[in-house]
């Protein structure tokens, strides 16, 4: 397969990735399909590989540093680990890397909240919304309250996706002034703000035994070296679900985090355009958010 001027082997193309639905084939062709809308979100973000090797029933595991082998024209980027030492990360800038990592096996790309530029600082916030029991119309009401939190009390934009698997993740997209150190105590405050105003519903309680039957307002991605599944990626579930980004009017009537897979995401995209596209033109000012909360909570 030649991309770009790049040639990529297709190793073992017809083995098996989802039992019953598709070939690894047809699981690099839809990166290579994919990648005009899915790039944008990856470009110059460290890139974490979740690989399945042997498709979505055998071993997986997540690699973050690149191997020797892989290309010289892949771009990389070497970059600092908390407990010290490097690790060089692929950064997901065109479709010949996206195709290359799908014969990898990667299956799910993850990546960072901070582009290379800048990799202390992140430039969007994620509130990760999974529910503890099938209640999916509880993991809606939450996000729900974070979008109406966001919006009416710290006038933010926020975006919203399926995660491919059971939750949604909504993002705040924000300049990246602040480093992750920082925009995670933020995060973390306001997350413990809004339990309070729901803590029948809502919590923040990191253990699972402590939730209950309440969605876990989960801002732990929001630190360094963290990642978030990237938009339209699959997940390793039946059917290939994608990782979708989504209008909110959409929200209401959404019955699955799994809604949209392989066969379906392209019809959507025909219809209507990424609603992710021009997010982080509505990027705000993270210290403008800082200030508006401690206001709040003075009140």
């Amino acid at each position: 397969m030649k991309i770009d001027g790049k040639e990529i082997e297709v190793s073992h193309p017809d083995k098996i990735y989802y039992p019953d639905d598709y070939t690894k084939m047809e699981i690099v062709e839809y990166y290579k399909k994919i990648a005009s809308v899915m790039i944008p979100h990856l470009r110059s973000r460290p890139l974490t590989m979740l690989r399945y090797p042997d498709g979505i029933e055998g071993k997986n595991f997540f690699q973050k540093d690149a191997p020797d082998y892989f290309p010289d024209w892949i771009s990389y980027e070497k970059l600092k680990k908390k407990e010290g030492g490097k690790v060089r990360y692929v950064l997901g800038n065109d479709k010949a890397t996206l195709v290359y990592l799908a014969n990898q096996g990667c299956l799910t790309p993850h990546i960072w909240l901070s582009k290379v530029e800048k990799p202390n600082h992140p430039d969007k916030l994620i509130f990760d919304l999974d529910p503890s029991d099938n209640d999916f119309s509880k993991v809606k009401f939450a996000a729900k309250t974070i979008k109406e939190f966001f919006e009416n009390e710290l006038k933010t934009s926020t975006f919203v996706m399926t995660t491919g698997s059971s939750g949604l993740h909504v993002v705040i997209p924000i300049k990246p002034e602040l480093d992750f150190e920082q925009v995670l105590e933020l995060s973390q405050d306001i997350a413990a703000y809004i339990e309070k105003q729901h803590p029948e519903k809502l919590t923040t309680a990191a253990r699972k035994e402590k939730r209950g039957n309440k969605i876990y307002l989960d801002v732990m991605r929001n630190a360094y070296g963290q990642t978030s599944v990237a938009p339209y990626s699959l997940r390793a579930k039946p059917k290939a679900p994608v990782a979708t980004p989504l209008e909110w009017e959409e929200v209401a009537q959404l019955k699955s985090s799994q809604k949209y897979t392989l066969s379906s995401i392209f019809k959507r995209l025909a219809q209507k355009e990424d609603p992710w596209k021009d997010m982080y033109k509505q990027a705000v000012s993270i210290k403008k958010i800082k200030t508006e909360f401690e206001k709040l909570k003075k009140e």
